[in-house]
């Protein structure tokens, strides 16, 4: 089929007329089809299953080094789990702390902590400030947006690219205002775009001149092994590069086997420099004797070392994939060619990106729910959940069925056309 923008008004409104009856009949399936957030499968669950029979005798709670997980201690995690972990992020033993089931806990807590004490270097703790700055790469995790919200942080947007954040107005801010004091990033499959940061982008935030001292980089690397084929992209080692660039506690970094075991009961971690480290862990000391250590050691005995969990994301990719290539193939097939949505293809993540014409992704949204399919609202990956140019919509894959999958993107791409075509008309 021909551009829409190419099409006279007359056939505008006979093609709008057949969709229209399509919407009408999937409406009258009364479907109830989720995809609003990135949650694990049924199946996906399932390969972890094996980890709650790891631990059976009372020896089995024991580590290595003689630490009974049943007990107080260990406030930054077994050293069988910081082993691991620090091999899946590329850090050292020294610089790395494991938590509980969340990474957006740790994030949550390092913002706070950061507001009410200050972190490493700080001269004053950011809540005594006249006013705390974040720049918001968007489209961007909604969560992240919702911390700075409550906690009073200005956010300003910094548009994607690419291969990651405007970095000209990155630098060009940083080095201007002392009240910015940090960035959120998903660097590799982004949520929602499925973008990995270039090495050009990991090396000038490395290297960048910030007028705040105390300047930090939230890098939320929650899809480091989240790969859906063997052709992985590659994420350079941001704490290596700012260590090289005389910058080393420019960065936290946060991960966690949310996605990769159970997103209930999980592990998180959060990595940095020694200097981070020790000024967290001696805040934290205050806060809590320690995280789950059974949960820990349970997962190192299942997971057991890098090349196995290598292997156990390849069953997760083997269930991620087909859902992936059906959403993409859909989205081929009825909009390619129209100039009414692009897309990007991803390598790995949780979502894919679908950018309408401006001024129609809340409408769509709405319609969609209207038949049965709930997506994230309209906005929500951006700060407020206000997207200027109302156009984005993340769509989670990875939770319905192969069928409802199907089911719901076609769905969604009637809804996109219907939208579109109306804006047409009335234009």
């Amino acid at each position: 089929m021909k551009s829409f923008s190419g099409m006279s008004k007359d056939e505008l409104r006979e093609y709008v007329n057949s969709l229209r009856k399509r919407y009408d009949e999937f409406k009258s399936k009364n479907l109830k089809l989720d995809m609003s957030r990135g949650k694990p499968c049924p199946e996906q669950l399932a390969l972890s299953m094996g980890m709650l029979e790891c631990l059976k005798t009372e020896e089995d709670y024991i580590t290595a080094d003689g630490v009974d997980t049943r007990n107080y201690g260990m406030l930054d995690g077994i050293k069988e789990a910081k082993e691991l972990f620090s091999q899946m992020l590329g850090v050292n033993t020294n610089e790395i702390i494991i938590g509980g089931n969340s990474s957006l806990n740790l994030m949550y807590d390092t913002i706070t902590r950061a507001m009410l004490l200050g972190v490493y270097g700080s001269e004053t703790p950011w809540s005594k400030l006249p006013k705390v700055k974040f720049l918001c790469p968007s489209p961007g995790y909604d969560r992240h947006f919702a911390i700075c919200q409550q906690l009073g942080i200005e956010m300003i947007v910094i548009d994607m690219k690419a291969d990651g954040p405007d970095m000209d107005a990155v630098e060009k801010l940083v080095a201007e205002d002392e009240l910015i004091k940090g960035i959120w990033c998903v660097p590799k499959y982004s949520n929602p775009d499925g973008i990995t940061y270039s090495d050009e982008v990991v090396d000038r935030f490395a290297n960048m001149k910030t007028k705040a001292k105390d300047f930090r980089i939230f890098w939320d690397n929650a899809y480091a092994v989240h790969h859906l084929t063997d052709n992985h992209d590659e994420l350079k080692n941001i704490l290596s590069a700012c260590k090289e660039a005389g910058n080393p506690d420019r960065v936290f970094i946060f991960s966690s086997t949310s996605k990769i075991t159970f997103a209930g009961a999980g592990v998180a971690m959060l990595a940095s420099s020694e200097n981070n480290i020790n000024t967290i862990k001696k805040q934290m000391s205050i806060q809590t004797i320690g995280a789950d250590k059974v949960n820990q050691l349970r997962h190192v005995r299942f997971l057991k070392n890098m090349d196995n969990l290598e292997e156990h994301m390849k069953k997760h990719a083997a269930i991620l994939k087909p859902k992936f290539d059906a959403v993409l193939e859909i989205l081929d097939k009825e909009l390619s060619g129209k100039d009414i949505a692009w897309w990007h293809k991803p390598n790995g993540g949780y979502f894919v990106s679908l950018n309408t014409m401006d001024g129609c992704a809340a409408a769509v949204v709405k319609m969609a729910k209207e038949a049965g399919v709930t997506l994230t609202n309209a906005g929500a990956t951006f700060p407020y959940g206000k997207d200027p140019r109302d156009r984005n919509i993340r769509i989670a894959p990875s939770y319905p069925s192969l069928d409802e999958l199907k089911l719901a993107i076609e769905m969604l791409c009637i809804c996109v056309q219907i939208v579109s075509i109306e804006k047409l008309l009335n234009e």
